[in-house]
């Protein structure tokens, strides 16, 4: 059975976006789906996320899939830094590892990257890497997604119009990432 944990992002929760979609899909396909809600905006520091994902950590093994949204992308690599093994793979939707804002969020995205990022123990830690980014989101470039795919040798896969991925983009399903994580289930 394949475990599959899904993190939202920033101001968001489980229940949003394709969250529940995906969550359903996987689940009729056998996966065993986890979708933690994190606290946002109030509370959300890296040791506080941490905090709350070291509950699923044990669910993490050889043949798990991690899916990240935006905020929550930077989450899982923080967490593959901190991994003594290896997961099956990983899928960042909109996921960037640098604050885009000047400042303007600095209160809550301030801690997840206070630090570079160790690529290689990131990449060690799971088989392969799939990064969604939009030629149209408003909040993350696509120069973003082509330094995480770079710096992790991740296939980039760049969607038009499809905004920061979210329900005011029109994303209540994702057929694209569950097609992407069907082909990977063992």
């Amino acid at each position: 059975m394949t475990n599959v944990l899904i993190i939202h992002g920033s101001y968001g929760h489980p229940k949003e976006n394709w969250f529940p979609w995906l969550k359903s899909e996987l689940e009729k396909l056998g996966c065993k789906v986890f979708v933690p809600k994190f606290p946002t905006p109030k509370n959300q520091k890296l040791d506080v996320w941490l905090g709350v994902l070291k509950d699923y950590t044990k669910y993490l093994d050889k043949n798990s899939i991690m899916v990240g949204h935006s905020m929550g992308c930077a989450l899982i690599l923080r967490q593959l830094e901190l991994l003594n093994k290896q997961v099956n793979g990983v899928f960042l939707v909109s996921g960037f590892t640098k604050d885009l804002w000047k400042g303007k969020y600095s209160e809550i995205i301030d801690t997840f990257f206070d630090k570079p990022f160790d690529w290689k123990k990131i990449k060690r830690n799971a088989k392969y890497f799939v990064i969604y980014q939009s030629d149209n989101d408003s909040l993350v470039p696509i120069s973003m997604g082509e330094e995480i795919a770079k710096n992790l040798d991740g296939e980039l896969i760049v969607i038009k119009n499809a905004g920061h991925f979210n329900e005011e983009s029109g994303y209540t399903k994702f057929n694209l990432l569950l097609d992407k994580i069907k082909g990977q289930l063992g």
